[in-house]
């Protein structure tokens, strides 16, 4: 098993450290699921599938990521609380090469 490190900020400003598995085809969205950082039912509404911005997160470190789908780019542009280093965390997936990273979850849209 290969683990990695996250730093999650939660939506009351709480630092979590986490650990991540890369072996399993998990997302962040699914990593704060399984850590409970979000109460149930305010997080990955679609269930991963880029159509709501429930996951949203700001990316703080300065890891390289895959670039936006159309999809998400898409799901973004409606979304609130966008900044420029929003993305949605269903969309990164946890790999080796993300060790470390820093994100903080977007404001709930309610």
């Amino acid at each position: 098993m290969s683990d990695i490190k996250l730093k999650i900020i939660d939506r009351e400003g709480v630092l979590h450290e986490v650990d991540a598995p890369t072996d399993m085809n998990m997302n962040l969205m699914e990593v704060v699921r399984s850590y409970e950082l979000a109460p149930e039912g305010t997080i990955g509404i679609c269930g991963g599938m880029a159509m709501c911005a429930s996951c949203q997160c700001y990316v703080l470190s300065d890891h390289q990521l895959p670039e936006k789908s159309d999809d998400e780019e898409a799901m973004l542009s409606e979304a609130f609380f966008v900044k420029d280093n929003s993305r949605l965390g269903c969309q990164i997936h946890m790999t080796d090469d993300l060790d470390g990273l820093e994100v903080e979850l977007a404001p709930a849209e309610d």
